[in-house]
């Protein structure tokens, strides 16, 4: 040992006696300095410009600062992580080639110093300079938790982890190119093309499983993401630690190879020793049950809501299997191709393997359109499916032998409910259920989609939303403007409700009676007055506890009130104004108060991370609602407007010419705040019966839904909070900056200019006086 130590002592000393050293060490500390003022400015002035003119008022920034500052793409480490590729052959290139120029080598060979000395003092001094390295980055990271309040600092350790093994690894490959050649600049370029090749390796030979696990497992590429945001696991670990091994090794048996005379092929059985060993150890350490995982960071937002945990440990130990269906001509065909399986295993079903390893997955690939679809047929005239599929194939460099062909795939699973697009189908205990992939960037299912669909695979029916039919109500089969199609059963939705966790259908009560299976009963806009059969089953319903979705419309005021008469309430006549330079005057903001917040914990929990921020919902056409609090219902307001924002025009509205004027001696009225929504709660048979009215039907279509909670929110209420399932995180304590620009411009100054500029000297300096000597 202290013959390493005394050589990496010794090479530690060449390298700050030369420029190169020092040049590294300034132009990562600029760079580091670069990234960090930049991102810290704007912060810092514009919390400034705030708390000068809201009095003080401003509490906390909406997101994590430590993320913004360190790790967003702009931040330090991205972007160090990017440009250290630059930085690694300048600094290994004359490692141990500058030993063989010089001639100094062979005084090592004829000393009593075994070669392995010589590869670990070498590598001992390359791993000092690394330490530098991350000790710079290291005094950013010091002055960022100085700086923001609650800072995330052991996210910060674990990036700085990654750096440190990444760097380390980058740097053991550049030693052993080092030792290749007598000319550093080649070993500089062969440094450059062996982290291309690593980088790329991940791409390569993906359609043969066992092979892509290899090649998978070798990519460095993106083998820091998730270090970089605070998830550190044993694989990632492993595959630094043998990927160093291995280039540490592979300059072991070059430099101990010149020592000795021996057969090529006993040489090269070394080397693929050693290749053997790395990739076997790699392959193990893979394994989902052998990784270990650790989530540094403070909400554990790197690990399945502990909703979906509670989910997942309800399967226990049976086996899960998954067979991914993809279709050569749907959508998301890319993202579904062997060579993205693991992509699609580590975006989709890690956090899940991390917590039940029983997965098997399956992968079918096939072909094949809609009956009645003609689209293709038309981009390839004169074309069949088969021939079609063999000129898209070749054009992708694909065997379309690997595709089940229509008629084999349809004698398989009929996907025709799922339009033919991308799906999973997950079996569990003799059930089984479809996953969707969805129309947006993400396109793989997240947590509350996922978990709906394991609980389908648990329960023994799932919550029944019926929608009433026969009135012209609105159409949850129809997608327009009116319509609800867009969050009820659109299958390529992720919000819709068929994603998550409900089973949906239509009735007519006037054929047939309401199943007592019903989850809540929805009665959405009828244009016609109910008959007297329908209110009395609609009564006896609720009689026995039902729970309902009641959505009304002012202009049918008339065909509603006699349902909601029996809850207790009345739509009143009229229609709110709201006036705005914008909008039409029936246009009227409502928003959820702390009652219609709380039914749905996703939705409080938005309140309480923008600090009781309202959000806004528009209505456009809505009456105000009367109670009376009599009845055997406990009656809350849910849905107000803005104080003082609206009134109720009692006669005709007119929106298409002036702005109405408020006219008491009509009829009109203004009140501090309208009702627009109501919840009604009482106990019976055993149970909370569950009821929500509101006097506007538009803010569930498509047009008006701006966002996905209100709408989750309510339909979780009347489902007893099961689904969906809300998950959320609590909002960032790091959101607020203890320095002020003026602070950061100090630090800006130091960093950037006066301490570059003092290495600078020191070094220059040093090298000077060196060459004197």
């Amino acid at each position: 040992m202290k013959m390493i130590f005394k050589i990496a002592k010794t090479e530690l000393r060449n390298l700050f006696y030369s420029p190169v050293a020092w040049f590294l060490c300034i132009a990562f500390l600029v760079q580091c300095a670069f990234f960090f003022v930049n991102a810290m400015e704007p912060i810092a002035k514009f919390q400034d410009m705030m708390l000068k003119y809201s009095g003080g008022q401003f509490k906390n920034f909406q997101g994590s600062i430590t993320r913004g500052v360190f790790l967003n793409e702009m931040g330090i480490f991205v972007n160090s992580l990017q440009n250290l590729y630059l930085f690694v052959p300048l600094l290994t290139m004359g490692i141990v080639s500058r030993e063989i120029t010089n001639g100094t080598i062979r005084l090592l060979y004829s000393s009593p110093v075994r070669s392995r000395d010589i590869v670990l003092g070498k590598y001992l001094a390359i791993i000092a300079f690394n330490t530098i390295l991350v000790l710079v980055i290291a005094l950013f990271v010091c002055i960022g938790i100085a700086g923001i309040k609650n800072a995330e600092y052991a996210m910060l350790w674990s990036a700085i982890l990654g750096f440190f093994l990444l760097v380390c690894t980058y740097t053991a490959i550049g030693m052993f190119m080092s030792s290749l050649t007598t000319y550093q600049i080649i070993s500089a370029l062969g440094t450059f093309m062996l982290l291309f090749l690593l980088g790329f390796v991940g791409k390569l030979w993906q359609e043969y499983d066992f092979v892509r696990d290899l090649t998978y497992f070798l990519s460095i590429k993106g083998r820091t993401a998730n270090m970089m945001v605070g998830l550190i696991n044993t694989n990632d670990l492993i595959y630094f630690l043998v990927i160093i091994c291995m280039f540490v090794a592979f300059t072991y048996l070059k430099v101990q190879g010149a020592r000795e005379s021996k057969p090529w092929w006993l040489k090269t059985g070394k080397y693929l020793a050693v290749i053997a060993c790395g990739l076997i150890i790699g392959y193990i350490g893979s394994r989902p049950t052998l990784i270990g995982y650790w989530d540094t960071t403070r909400a554990q937002v790197n690990t399945l809501h502990v909703k979906t945990q509670k989910v997942v440990k309800e399967l226990g130990d049976d086996p899960i299997e998954v067979t991914l269906y993809c279709n050569f001509f749907g959508r998301g065909f890319d993202y579904g191709l062997p060579q993205s399986r693991n992509n699609y295993l580590a975006a989709l079903w890690s956090k899940y393997i991390r917590f039940k390893p029983q997965f098997k997955f399956n992968y079918v690939y096939y072909y094949d359109t809609m009956d009645g679809d003609s689209s293709l047929y038309k981009s390839f005239p004169g074309k069949n499916i088969h021939e079609i599929a063999d000129l898209m194939a070749d054009a992708r460099n694909l065997d379309v032998k690997m595709f089940k062909k229509p008629e084999e795939i349809r004698k398989m699973v009929d996907l025709s409910p799922e339009g033919k697009r991308m799906v999973m189908k997950i079996e569990y205990k003799g059930k089984s259920t479809f996953l969707r992939t969805y129309d947006d960037a993400m396109v793989w299912p997240d947590e509350p989609e996922v978990a709906a669909g394991f609980k389908r695979l648990m329960l023994p029916e799932m919550p029944q939303l019926l929608y009433s039919t026969g009135h012209y109500e609105r159409s949850i089969v129809k997608s327009g403007e009116r319509e609800y199609g867009s969050h009820t059963v659109s299958r390529g939705s992720r919000i819709s409700l068929v994603n998550n966790g409900f089973d949906i259908d239509t009735i007519a009560i006037g054929e047939k009676e309401i199943p007592e299976n019903t989850a809540t009963l929805v009665l959405a806009d009828p244009k016609t007055a109910l008959s007297d059969t329908v209110q009395k089953r609609i009564a006896s319903y609720i009689s026995k506890g039902g729970n309902m979705l009641i959505l009304g419309e002012p202009e049918k005021a008339a065909v509603i009130n006699p349902v909601l008469r029996q809850l207790g309430v009345e739509m009143m006549p009229g229609k709110l104004v709201q006036l705005s330079k914008d909008n039409t005057p029936d246009m009227v903001v409502s928003y959820f108060n702390w009652a219609g917040a709380n039914m749905a914990d996703a939705y409080s929990s938005y309140l309480k991370r923008t600090d009781g921020d309202t959000m806004g919902q528009i209505t456009k056409g809505v009456a105000p609602l009367k109670w009376s609090d009599s009845g055997s219902f406990t009656i809350e307001p849910i849905l107000v407007t803005f104080k003082g924002m609206a009134w109720c025009k009692a006669g005709n509205l007119v929106i298409d010419s002036a702005a109405p004027v408020f006219t008491p001696s009509e009829g009109d009225y203004k009140v501090d705040s309208f009702v627009t929504g109501l919840k009604l709660t009482r106990k019976i048979n055993g149970k909370e019966q569950r009821i929500v009215i509101t006097s506007d039907a538009d803010w569930l279509s498509p047009i008006r839904m701006t966002n996905s909670d209100p709408f989750q929110m309510v339909y979780s209420w009347l489902a007893y909070n099961e689904f969906p399932l809300f998950v959320w995180w609590e909002k960032p304590e790091d959101a607020r900056l203890d320095f002020t620009h003026p602070n950061v411009m100090v630090f800006k100054t130091a960093l950037l200019y006066i301490l570059p500029a003092l290495l600078l000297i020191g070094g220059t300096v040093l090298l000077i006086r060196r060459k004197r000597q």
